[in-house]
């Protein structure tokens, strides 16, 4: 072999090396989970990074390994027609945009391959990518270059060599090919259903359902006739409880269809949850002959509750539930619930405790659906145990603690020792233990590890959380995803339902998630939430830096990191700075649980920004205690405060990095 041979092969070594494969990997499993609910995906590039996009297209419409349903997948540039008519029409840089306009959908994916980053047509296809709600990932060369700063996710490999990078884009689309094909392996025939649009799935919510009214107001006094306190200024809301609020939950989700299975009383708060129900597009198919509807109603002021007062509809004497026997009568499940049931893409139990799981016709019916599709199974102490084949029960610690009639602490050790009983005793696949503000465990195997779902605790009105979990999770399921994956997501569902306002939040737009640090803080301040921001370098993030941003996120509801960009910091601090490109250090800021969102700035000041931002709350480190802070007259030109927080001595990124150097210098 001749030297530049060698030369070659070494210098595609080393890059692969450096290729981030764990991003890689994140992408197929993200990209299967997209393909899978209908999704699409879009692939451009010019010259060499064309045939990679074109070789991963073929691919994923055909197979890599494993045997799968085709995956629905566009190379932009295939088309040679449309390419030649576009670039006479409207020049060589709309090629590509234009067709993401065309063919990309919201939720859909863009992934643009270039060795340089630069070319105009794949950044304008970016740009247009991201106005029309595609995420949009890119494959470069080295970084930082102007792609992998328009797209949302980016690849960059550290290469020379334009061939060394092109050979290291192949190596990626073959891993991206095979994250796809262990999604659809491990998911089994159920994530294969890419050729199923969106609006064809279905979730099928069986369950008791209540009338919850809320009775809110303010208390200023306590009254004179006894130690209670006065409400005043109230004003009253209605919603669907029980089964009834998961259905809502889960119809505010894009592309699901909702149908609830339950039993609704005859009487007015019946037609006040029928009429809610069909306000939110949920189909309700109804097994009642006659009977009420229960009532809970809650009286709260300062996001606290003060009295619950419940009309239950049981009746003193004999039956269930401490002597009381419920006035709901049940007739045989009807036709268009065992459709529904068999069309079903998940299915969702909400007992609480009323009889319907209990149902001869109802449990028979939902052992059937359980044998073809994901069932959760959200239990109740005085209802019925899980039917055969349930995918996933979660209770939470309470009602864990009722079902073994175990005494012993809410410990994790213990929360887990609980789970293995019920996955014992229950024939179900998995068990779930909601454990409110601290996560969930989950269990699949008593002889392996748990796995626990950690979570930030959210203050706010948690009435509901159980519900948006139950729903995410089997939403989740239904499209294919491991239940590990589902109880996460279900877990970080709940606590930004909770953060959000909690049932409050039922009256505003659906959640969309978003990660636009704009839209966020929009979305905090609609729900009368506080939005804190705190700025700076973040160069080398150190133990200083973390403790400004736990305690900024303590003081109110989100916080948003506002970040120097690279060009920033290199004008405020030397041309030896950053130590760490924009993009790492807003990755490692975003992982912390502390921080919700970062948004980037070019200009050496925040005041742009923060206009934008217009936080409720701006912070800064103690050391800024005793002097003004320049952006502090705009910030309360709002309304804002601007406040200090207690610094870490001995903590500078600064003398850090002198440090390393002279060490460095040393050897």
């Amino acid at each position: 072999m001749t030297a530049s041979g060698r030369d070659h092969i070494h210098a595609l070594t080393e890059a692969l090396h450096r290729l981030d494969t764990r991003a890689l990997d994140r992408w197929g499993q993200a990209l299967a989970t997209v393909l899978a609910a209908g999704g699409r995906l879009l692939v451009a590039g010019n010259g060499g990074s064309a045939a990679e996009a074109q070789h991963l297209t073929s691919e994923l419409v055909g197979r890599f390994r494993a045997e799968r349903a085709p995956l629905s997948a566009i190379a932009l540039h295939a088309d040679s027609s449309s390419v030649t008519a576009l670039i006479n029409d409207y020049g060589p840089e709309e090629v590509f945009a234009r067709q993401v306009r065309a063919h990309g959908r919201p939720g859909d994916i863009l992934l643009l391959l270039s060795t340089s980053g630069t070319s105009p047509n794949v950044l304008a296809a970016a740009h247009a990518g991201r106005e029309s709600g595609l995420a949009v990932w890119a494959l470069t060369g080295p970084g930082p270059n102007p792609l992998a700063k328009a797209s949302d996710l980016a690849v960059c490999v550290d290469a020379a060599q334009v061939a060394t990078v092109q050979e290291c884009h192949l190596v990626a689309v073959h891993l991206l090919c095979a994250a796809v094909d262990a999604h659809f392996v491990e998911a089994g025939p159920q994530a294969a259903t890419a050729e199923e649009p969106d609006d064809t799935r279905r979730l099928v919510v069986v369950g008791d359902v209540l009338l919850d009214r809320d009775i809110t107001g303010r208390v200023e006094k306590l009254s004179p006739e006894a130690p209670v306190p006065v409400v005043s200024g109230v004003r009253s809301a209605e919603r669907p409880g029980g089964a009834g609020m998961a259905a809502v939950l889960a119809a505010r989700e894009p592309g699901w269809r909702v149908t609830l299975v339950c039993g609704l009383g005859q009487d007015e708060p019946g037609t006040r949850v029928r009429a809610l129900l069909d306000a939110a597009g949920v189909e309700v198919v109804s097994l009642t002959m006659g009977g009420v509807t229960p009532v809970k109603t809650r009286v709260r002021a300062a996001d606290r509750t003060l009295l619950r007062f419940d009309a239950d509809g049981r009746t003193s004497g004999s039956g269930a539930d401490s002597g009381g026997t419920t006035v709901l009568r049940l007739g045989p499940l009807p036709p268009e619930a065992r459709a529904r049931l068999a069309e079903a893409s998940a299915v969702l139990v909400c007992d609480y405790g009323r009889g319907i799981t209990a149902h001869d016709d109802v449990r028979q019916a939902l052992t059937e659906a359980a044998a073809g599709r994901p069932l959760v199974w959200d239990p109740h102490p005085q209802g019925t145990a899980p039917v055969p084949g349930t995918a996933l029960a979660v209770p939470n610690t309470d009602e864990v603690l009722a079902f073994t009639r175990d005494a012993a602490p809410r410990s994790l050790a213990d929360d887990t020792a609980r789970a293995v009983r019920l996955l014992a005793r229950w024939p179900v696949k998995q068990v779930a233990v909601t454990r409110g503000g601290e996560g969930a465990i989950l269990v699949a195997n008593p002889e392996s590890h748990p796995l626990v779902v950690p979570t930030r605790r959210a203050a706010g009105d948690t009435c509901g959380a159980g519900d948006r979990l139950a729903v995410t999770a089997a939403l989740m399921l239904g499209t294919g995803r491991l239940p590990s994956h589902a109880v996460a997501a279900a877990v970080d569902a709940a606590t930004r339902y909770v953060a959000s306002g909690g049932p409050a939040s039922l009256t505003a737009l659906p959640d969309t998630a978003t990660t636009d640090p704009r839209e966020l803080a929009d979305h905090v301040r609609k729900h009368g939430g506080r939005v804190v921001g705190a700025g700076g370098c973040f160069d080398l993030l150190h133990a200083g830096h973390l403790a400004l941003l736990e305690q900024a996120r303590r003081l109110g509801d989100t916080l948003i990191v506002c970040l120097n960009s690279d060009a920033s910091v290199r004008r405020l601090k030397g041309e030896s700075r950053p130590a760490v490109g924009e993009r790492e250090r807003a990755m490692l800021l975003q992982a912390l649980d502390c921080v919700d969102a970062v948004l980037i700035f070019d200009e050496d000041t925040p005041e742009r920004i923060l206009a934008e931002l217009r936080p409720d709350v701006w912070v800064k480190g103690g050391d800024y205690a005793g002097r003004r802070v320049p952006e502090a007259d705009l910030v309360e030109s709002w309304g804002g405060s601007v406040v200090t927080v207690p610094y870490v001595d001995g903590h500078s990124t600064t003398s850090r990095i002198d440090r390393l150097t002279g060490q460095v210098g040393a050897r």
